[in-house]
């Protein structure tokens, strides 16, 4: 692949996406760690506060398709940086809230406006992307790991320091919402389809439908598409969430103690932030599809090998190969999603990211649900059919990350 001369705004673009991707991975993260204070503060068990939480998948569902239309109606740009600013604000709600609904709410807002402004901020990198003319997506996603680690981390820290809850948020507020509104100024102007060929712009902004043969077969394909396209969105979601959600307790269960059960999603979250900050090189040599199938491999062969054989290493190893096969799997689905032919800017990606949003809603009920009736080892094996099932629809992903 040659090397593309970029121009000065191109890189301020590129910096100023990746800002918006840390800011929004640092904003909730920094609420979670203040979970045990907010849980002992509202006088709720775990039952209720789990009930609360639910607020925030909830919210994202029912928000996350109105991305695409926000995102034509105002722009990525906008949305994506605007929509930080007004999520930082909807997080300083949390402190206020007298009981375990009003806080429920609170997350429920914060929740559907992420959905918006992840959406947004896709969309921008995949503009940003087709002027650079190889795959930058997978770094930005790398840069959101790190923004989520930073937000966990001054999260921790302002727990430990026992500042107030609504101060905490406040700085995180301020802070964040400056970095949007710099970024901002930075970002592509114009329309949403810029930057793409001439010949797909064309596809894009015509008015009139095809021929009624035509229109079915395209719905058709589309949705075929879109179809297999949320499914492999959704298959990282799981992973995702195995490594998030049962890690510590598949340890634990190894008679693992609490620090080094701790370890399964820093293993995790370290090996997936590593396989997108270089998966950019990786996609540009092989492709995103024989990148996908062998990450796919990786993580089933890693994951079953740890569960055949159970140990706190083969299990923490295990995770690990879990994070970093499927490290590129959702930027990929992403992209691809929105390279489809004929739809207008930003419905592909909205769907597809709105299908990844339901995988992490169903996914942990799918694996308590089996732990509960058999063990969580076997909930576990979820992640090899994710694997499997990758290696299967990995073909529908488009093999390029040129625009």
């Amino acid at each position: 692949m040659h090397a593309v001369p970029l121009a000065a705004p191109t890189r301020q673009a590129r910096a100023a996406v990746a800002a918006l991707f840390l800011t929004n991975g640092a904003v909730f993260f920094n609420v979670v760690p203040r979970y045990p204070q907010i849980k002992a503060d509202l006088g709720v068990n775990n039952a209720v506060f789990g009930t609360a939480l639910a607020g925030y998948p909830i919210g994202a569902l029912l928000a996350g398709l109105l991305a695409g239309a926000a995102i034509r109606r105002f722009g990525s740009a906008r949305v994506a940086a605007l929509g930080i600013v007004v999520t930082t604000a909807a997080t300083l709600f949390i402190p206020l809230a007298p009981h375990w609904v009003a806080f429920g709410g609170a997350l429920f807002v914060v929740g559907a406006l992420d959905a918006v402004v992840d959406v947004a901020q896709n969309a921008h990198g995949l503009r940003v992307q087709r002027l650079y003319r190889r795959s930058i997506l997978n770094s930005l996603h790398g840069v959101w790991s790190v923004g989520a680690v930073l937000g966990g981390l001054m999260g921790s820290a302002a727990a430990g320091l026992r500042l107030p809850l609504a101060a905490h948020l406040g700085i995180s507020a301020t802070l964040f919402s400056v970095v949007a509104l710099v970024a901002y100024r930075f970002l592509l102007p114009g329309p949403e389809d810029a930057e793409r060929p001439a010949e797909a712009q064309d596809v894009a902004a015509a008015d009139l439908p095809p021929a009624r043969g035509q229109w079915r077969s395209f719905t058709g394909s589309a949705v075929r598409m879109l179809a297999a396209l949320g499914v492999l969105a959704a298959c990282g979601a799981l992973v995702e969430d195995a490594g998030a959600s049962w890690g510590a307790l598949y340890l634990s269960g190894l008679h693992a103690d609490a620090a080094t059960a701790g370890l399964a999603v820093v293993a995790f979250q370290a090996a997936m932030t590593v396989g997108r900050l270089s998966g950019d090189r990786v996609v540009d040599r092989f492709g995103q599809r024989m990148v996908a199938r062998a990450g796919g491999i990786l993580a089933a062969a890693g994951m079953g090998a740890a569960l055949a054989v159970p140990s706190v290493g083969a299990a923490l190893a295990g995770f690990a190969l879990a994070g970093l096969g499927f490290a590129t799997l959702v930027p990929a689905a992403m992209h691809t999603a929105d390279e489809l032919p004929g739809l207008p800017s930003g419905t592909g990606l909205t769907i597809v990211s709105w299908l990844l949003r339901g995988g992490f809603l169903l996914s942990p009920l799918l694996v308590g649900f089996v732990a509960d009736l058999i063990s969580l080892r076997v909930g576990l094996l979820s992640v090899v059919l994710a694997g499997a099932v990758t290696v299967v629809l990995a073909r529908v992903l488009v093999n390029h990350t040129a625009g």
